[in-house]
């Protein structure tokens, strides 16, 4: 049980989707309007993670390497449909509300994350809380999302009235840009946070970033580690795959020239040859058909001599 309260934890706090990893940023933006949408496509989003990272982690050694995305996105799509038709019989404004993002929820990147890194390669149970605890991660940073810019752009709280006129709505939060700015102030609060916390322990802080730098050779990116011993030691890999790189370009262009020049050569060889064995036999039709004009010539000469001779004795 230990294990699965982890994946709860995981997925809620350590690994939020929304606040940590920076996925499904799509629906994040799109439909937190309202606190009400926010809640209605993160459970929606939590029951699809659930169900498909229950089937892939049951079926995870039948489905064959080779098609296992096309099988994950099958799985993922039957259970949106699934979904999507009880919110169009139970909730049809919620369904009406969100609208073709709950369709989309067959190609959110969270869902099918989760199955190709957690489902396809543990047991049943830890990829059910594992989905679970994603998915109430990403309820939360929905929820809260649309809580703050259905406040601040409407006045209302899931639909009831709250300032009563306290102050004119900022109309701009349940715009599009709203969405940046209340994003990217939670983000700055979350890390203003983890670098207070860091500073009274004294190591350094654990910001919320999108982590997947791994092997860059940017040394002076924001991101990245910047312990020399490691990054000399990427820099030393980076130049032995790039020297091995090299090499066997190079090899393959001598083999591919030997195999150029070997073919020319035998290219000029043939020509050569049959050059030679054209004038061979030029030659010697051109003797042959000397001695032949000659040999006629002189049985002609003789023969006419004689006549000649006949000619004379008769007289």
């Amino acid at each position: 049980m230990s294990k699965c309260f982890e994946r709860l934890y995981n997925g809620i706090i350590k690994e939020n989707p929304t606040f940590v990893q920076m996925l499904g940023m799509c629906p994040t933006l799109a439909v937190t309007t309202s606190a009400i949408n926010g809640l209605g496509m993160g459970l929606a989003t939590t029951a699809v993670l659930t169900m498909s990272n229950l089937i892939i982690s049951m079926f995870r050694n039948v489905i064959p390497d080779k098609v296992r995305i096309p099988a994950y996105i099958t799985i993922i799509a039957s259970f949106v449909t699934v979904v999507s038709f009880i919110m169009q019989a139970y909730t049809p404004e919620l369904y009406d509300s969100l609208g073709v993002f709950i369709s989309l929820i067959v190609v959110n990147c969270i869902i099918l994350g989760r199955a190709e890194a957690y489902a396809s390669k543990n047991k049943v149970i830890p990829s059910v809380f594992d989905g679970i605890g994603m998915g109430l991660g990403f309820t939360l940073g929905l929820t809260i999302i649309g809580i703050i810019r259905e406040f601040i752009g409407a006045g209302t709280f899931f639909g009831m009235n709250a300032t009563k006129d306290l102050w004119e709505p900022v109309r701009v939060f349940t715009m599009s840009p709203g969405a940046f700015f209340v994003l990217a102030f939670i983000v700055a609060f979350i890390n203003s946070i983890a670098i207070r916390k860091a500073k009274k322990k004294g190591c350094k802080p654990n910001l919320r970033k999108i982590d997947s730098c791994e092997g860059c050779m940017n040394l002076s990116c924001a991101g990245r580690d910047m312990n020399p011993a490691k990054a000399e030691a990427v820099m030393q890999a980076a130049a032995v795959k790039r020297e091995e790189a090299k090499k066997a370009v190079e090899a393959a262009e001598s083999k591919k020239t030997d195999k150029t020049g070997e073919l020319t050569e035998s290219k000029k060889s043939g020509k050569t040859g049959e050059l030679a064995g054209n004038k061979k036999n030029g030659s010697t039709g051109e003797l042959a058909e000397n001695k032949k004009t000659g040999k006629t010539g002189e049985l002609a000469e003789n023969k006419k001599n004689v006549k000649t001779q006949e000619g004379q004795v008769e007289k």
